[in-house]
């Protein structure tokens, strides 16, 4: 357990070695010899302190552009050339205007070759000295637009029904998994909602749900991590189960509860979040409805977060412009 209590450290995103993987330079990278240099620093102090950390691998896809302007002789990875439906967003009307505009649809070559960049950035974190892989898949980056029916129309074996959409990212798990072998976790970031759209969703009912979860897990995911806004709103009408309730109770894997852990309001709302009880958070993890929970802007706030919950101290406020940084870390308790 590192200093301070936390169980676990997770990067914010960290861009694979792609050329359309993130558009902006202050989000980190896992690859080249500066950034890998840089990173073994960080695990080193991390594993020096007694605590555990991984790297949440990253590709944006159709939403390249959304951070920074972007070269445009470069092609967003988008699975049909989609942005998207708009939805409720936070993005300006003039980049939802800019983006909507179809661009080429991803190739088998341009597929083939982003799972080689995943690869090859898992390997870099192993050698590195991480303790595990951590993939971002929801919110409507890429894999996630393989999932969603908005972003990914396609007619071939990477599209269609819900099982051929499942195919990509499940493929993108499988390589890692054959790259790092069988002795360090995979955790899998999944979400209904999406950049473009909070109100979108991948399944409709739990068994379509099952279809996606099942088909990671089958492919080597060890901890499902529910991403959504809140994380103790209702996954689906006529039951309390909460996304992640949902992922553990259809695929009895691990599952980690993510979303305005302590805190008022979701990420991108507007007011400042005040810290409130969490008592629903210990309710459900008496339950059993999940497994772990992941915190990151109070985490942000106060880095010995977890011993300030156990010892009942009080908790400190989050300032976001006091947590402004290139890398934001997330705690499992």
């Amino acid at each position: 357990m590192c200093a301070g209590g936390t169980g676990l450290i997770i990067t914010e995103g960290v861009a694979i070695d792609h050329p359309t993987a993130v558009d902006s330079a202050a989000v980190p990278r896992l690859h080249g010899d500066a950034a890998l240099a840089g990173w073994r620093r960080v695990v080193d102090q991390v594993h020096g302190a007694g605590g555990r950390i991984i790297p949440q691998l990253w590709h944006v896809g159709p939403l390249w552009g959304a951070m920074a302007p972007v070269d445009p002789t470069l092609t967003p990875m988008r699975p049909s050339g989609l942005w998207g439906r708009a939805g409720r967003t936070v993005y300006p009307d003039d980049y939802v205007t800019r983006a909507s505009v179809p661009t080429t649809a991803m190739t088998v070559q341009d597929i083939e070759e982003v799972i080689a960049a995943y690869v090859r950035s898992a390997r870099n974190a192993v050698d590195v000295g991480f303790d595990g892989i951590a993939i971002h898949a929801g919110h409507g980056y890429l894999l996630d637009a393989f999932l969603w029916e908005e972003t990914n129309r396609r007619d071939d074996d990477w599209g269609g029904d819900l099982h051929r959409r499942t195919r990509f990212p499940a493929e993108v798990v499988r390589a890692i998994r054959r790259e790092i072998g069988p002795g360090l976790p995979i955790f899998y970031r999944f979400s209904q909602h999406k950049q473009q759209d909070y109100g979108a969703r991948i399944a409709d009912t739990p068994d379509e749900l099952a279809v996606i979860l099942g088909a990671l897990v089958g492919a080597g995911v060890d901890v499902l991590d529910a991403g959504i806004r809140r994380f103790d709103q209702p996954a689906f009408d006529d039951s309390d189960l909460t996304l992640a309730g949902w992922a553990k109770k259809l695929t009895g894997a691990v599952s980690m509860a993510v979303g305005s852990v302590g805190l008022n309001t979701s990420l991108r709302d507007t007011g400042t979040p005040k810290p409130v009880g969490l008592d629903g958070v210990h309710r459900r993890l008496d339950n059993q409805e999940f497994d772990l929970v992941a915190i990151g802007r109070l985490h942000l706030a106060d880095p010995a977060l977890a011993e300030t919950l156990r010892t009942g101290a009080p908790i400190r406020p989050f300032n976001r412009e006091e947590a402004r940084g290139p890398i934001a870390l997330t705690m499992t308790v």
